[in-house]
């Protein structure tokens, strides 16, 4: 989805409405509607298209379907933040840019995109962690995982209701989870600080 995300922040910002329109529209779409109610439209949409032609069969499992409805959604998202950031970029940096003689893909690859990944990361990366946890949705949506392997809502359910104590899984499942976003915080940490690598070592965080 960043790389959607990308195309949608430049394309809201393009002045021309025919790039414009079409990316608002979307993030419009995906950014306004509940998560959990596109996991049902998209399920019976993939469900219908499978009747029809027989290509779409695999969007109607969890590993397909729901992770074709996350895709869009963090688009939508993550769009918006970069959009924030292209809105945000200093002036002085692109009328550099413009006393260099840069236009075009050079201008957006070297000036503006890197001022917009530095200016956006802190809110992509607590997108980054929404998105992990909205994938525990998938569980109560119609998204069928296939034996429901590697779902570890489903396992802390099962625990629960064989032995009729849900303060044990439950509690074992956040903790997997609080774990895993420590990682992505670390992960995506580094990369803030490679982005920052040119502030003072006190302004990088």
């Amino acid at each position: 989805g960043f790389f959607l995300a990308t195309a949608l922040a430049a394309g809201k910002s393009a002045q021309n409405p025919f790039f414009r329109k079409p990316a608002e529209w979307f993030i419009f779409l995906f950014r306004g509607s509940p998560l959990f109610i596109q996991f049902f439209f998209a399920y019976f949409l993939f469900l219908s298209l499978k009747q029809v032609i027989p290509f779409f069969s695999p969007l109607t499992s969890a590993w397909l379907g729901a992770l074709t409805v996350l895709f869009f959604t963090t688009s939508a998202y993550t769009g918006e933040i970069f959009y924030g950031a292209l809105l945000s970029i200093p002036k002085g940096d692109t009328e550099a840019a413009d006393a260099y003689g840069m236009a075009g893909w050079s201008r957006f690859r070297r000036i503006v995109f890197p001022t917009m990944m530095r200016l956006a990361w802190p809110a992509y990366t607590n997108e980054a962690i929404f998105l992990f946890h909205a994938t525990t949705l998938v569980y109560f949506t119609g998204f069928p995982a296939w034996r429901q392997k590697g779902d570890a809502l489903y396992y802390a359910n099962y625990f629960a209701d064989k032995t009729f104590n849900p303060f044990i899984p439950y509690p074992i499942l956040a903790g997997y989870f609080i774990i895993l976003t420590l990682i992505v915080i670390g992960v995506f940490g580094v990369i803030n600080k490679r982005l920052n690598k040119h502030l003072p070592q006190e302004n990088r965080s």
